[in-house]
């Protein structure tokens, strides 16, 4: 006989019971300013999510990662695979930018800009208050008098054609709306894979939003296990005042004459938590900064006829009653560090050329010698047409006329954003060698505005040697 597991001592997980089962939440909405502005952040949000892959700038999507041809566009311009050091520093501003914003405002993304919160708070928790026949619509519109088992099957309806669209959303930020319309319209045996990704991207927003919901913060999300170095005492966090709301009584446990905090310890704080913390615990690594507890918390201080801000907008520092000071190494770093980032980009950026080219030598040998006393070199000219409108790119040697260019693919004809390999002979007479190689100039242009000029090095035999490679 297998004898039971045994109980936790401690609190491990908010949303885990002591026997370890999963405690479902079901936070009590707390209506207030900050629950206001971040309801008109959230839809601005999604409203922008769900329009941006329709919007254009200059003919093209704000942003599109075709990643089968490792193409990229953002805000109007395309990246490729060789825009290394761009991506580079484009992903490094990035995080230098969230390091910033968290030592400056705290987890002002994860409360209110990451879409699980959004989504989750302000979409599918709303639908799960209609149906459930807890909120006042539900009884406006008549929803309670339905049984229960009704309501839950409208419930994983409406998921499902939620996370449908959101999932050919997302999809075209990755193959654009216009394939996107012509999959949607077709069967799904015309287009299997794509299809495939859609379904399983439907699968799992329904699993994130309708199943593990404030687990995904709790356990999958790396952001709250970086407080640790993303914050500091003086980093904007949400906070429970103990100096001013300890020693907690409630009002009908409170002895006359006795002294207590302004805390009543009727708990809104906690029932209306979305990871189902207590604030008053201090900082922890499940708060997302939703702002729920101050809202709640300002509800009851306006019903007992006391000060709003026991919970609050504040740092550990000055609930410790710590002097402000805005100004801090971090502060100061990131910053510096963004600038230098955001300068190597725009440097890189303003010398972008429309192609790029790179010069190989040829496979096998060397040089050959040709019977007409020529040396011949073999080389491989790659060009990225990085425009939007087909190019011929042409291949020429300057100042030696005595050097011939033979080759079918000279000038290089290329479509829009395409890529090809021109194949090269340059044959030059015997008597330019001297020391195994000849230093030649090479020009690449296309006629209109892009044009390289680089230093090349063609190979072939040592002063007095007779055929073959050195």
């Amino acid at each position: 006989m297998t004898a039971p597991a045994p109980e936790a001592t401690e609190k491990v997980l908010s949303t885990l019971n002591s026997d370890g089962s999963r405690r479902w939440l079901e936070p009590r909405l707390s209506r207030g300013r900050f629950l206001r502005r971040r309801f008109a952040v959230a839809w601005g949000l999604i409203a922008l999510f769900t329009l941006l892959p329709y919007l254009r700038i200059n003919g093209k999507p704000p942003i599109l990662l075709d990643v089968p041809n490792r193409r990229f566009t953002l805000f109007g311009t395309t990246f490729l695979p060789t825009d290394t050091m761009f991506l580079m520093l484009l992903l490094l501003g990035i995080f230098v930018t969230i390091f910033l914003l968290t030592a400056l405002f705290g987890r002002v993304w994860c409360g209110w800009a990451c879409p699980q919160t959004v989504y989750l708070e302000f979409v599918y928790r709303p639908i799960e208050r209609l149906t459930g026949g807890k909120s006042p619509w539900s009884r406006k519109l008549g929803l309670d008098r339905f049984p229960s088992g009704v309501r839950r099957i409208v419930r994983f309806v409406l998921y499902v054609a939620l996370s449908m669209f959101l999932a050919h959303t997302f999809l075209a930020y990755f193959v654009g709306v216009e394939s996107l319309a012509r999959w949607v319209r077709s069967s799904p045996f015309v287009h299997p894979v794509a299809f495939a990704v859609m379904a399983l991207t439907t699968v799992l927003m329904l699993l994130d939003f309708a199943w593990f919901r404030e687990q995904v913060c709790l356990v999958a999300c790396p952001y709250g296990r970086f407080q640790s170095v993303l914050l500091d005492r003086r980093s904007v966090i949400v906070g429970y005042d103990p100096h001013r709301g300890e020693p907690r009584r409630r009002p009908r446990d409170r002895e006359p004459g006795e002294t207590a905090g302004d805390c009543i310890d009727c708990g809104a704080c906690v029932i209306t938590c979305p990871t189902g913390i207590d604030i008053r615990d201090g900082l922890q690594m499940e708060c997302v900064h939703c702002t729920q507890c101050i809202d709640a918390c300002d509800a009851i201080m306006d019903r007992v006829g006391k000060p709003r801000g026991l919970i609050r907008y504040s740092s550990q520092a000055e609930l410790a009653d710590e002097p402000h000071r805005m100004l801090r190494p971090r502060v100061i770093a990131y910053p510096v560090l963004l600038l230098v980032v955001v300068g190597l980009l725009s440097t890189t950026l303003a010398r972008r050329q429309s192609a790029d080219v790179t010069v190989l030598r040829g496979l096998g040998t060397p040089y050959a010698e040709l019977g007409s006393g020529l040396i011949s070199n073999q080389l491989r000219v790659k060009v990225v047409n990085r425009t939007e409108e087909p190019r011929a790119y042409t291949v020429e040697v300057l100042d030696e006329p005595a050097i011939e260019i033979v080759s079918p693919d000279n000038p290089l004809n290329l479509d829009a954003g395409a890529a090809g390999t021109a194949i090269l002979f340059l044959n030059a007479p015997r008597e330019l060698f001297r020391g195994g190689g000849h230093e030649l100039r090479l020009r690449v242009s296309d006629g209109v505005d892009f044009d390289r000029t680089m230093d090349w090095k063609i190979l072939g035999p040592f002063d007095g040697a007779i055929g073959g490679a050195p």
